[in-house]
């Protein structure tokens, strides 16, 4: 199962450059990196990425976590993936950008 993570353009840079990231600073502030479903994803990027246009959306197989990604209630209830470790390049399967339209974010096909 995929799970995805929205960055913003310059969060991703650095990832790249770095080979691993602790996430966004509200990762940082949480103390582990939020992910979304794929049913959760569009809902997230309404509701943390309103405006922003530049960003990077990726996919990392729940799976290959392990023990480090936990499945935690969050909005209403539902769950969501945190990884409490940090993230690593290699951990990615694929990045796609996430530009923003007129009537919000443009997923790339077979996500949503």
């Amino acid at each position: 199962m995929l799970i995805f993570k929205i960055l913003r353009r310059p969060e991703w840079d650095a990832f790249r450059a770095a080979g691993q990231t602790a996430g966004a600073p509200v990762d940082l502030a949480d103390g582990y990196i939020h992910f979304s479903t794929a049913a959760q994803v569009a809902e997230t990027a309404a509701k943390h990425f309103a405006e922003e246009s530049d960003l990077v959306l990726l996919a990392v197989e729940a799976d290959a976590l392990g023990d480090a990604l936990k499945w935690e209630p969050s909005r209403g209830g539902a769950l969501f993936p945190h990884l409490y470790r940090e993230l690593r390049m290699a951990d990615v399967t694929w990045d796609k950008s996430l530009p923003l339209g007129a009537t919000g974010h443009i997923f790339p096909e077979g996500v949503l």
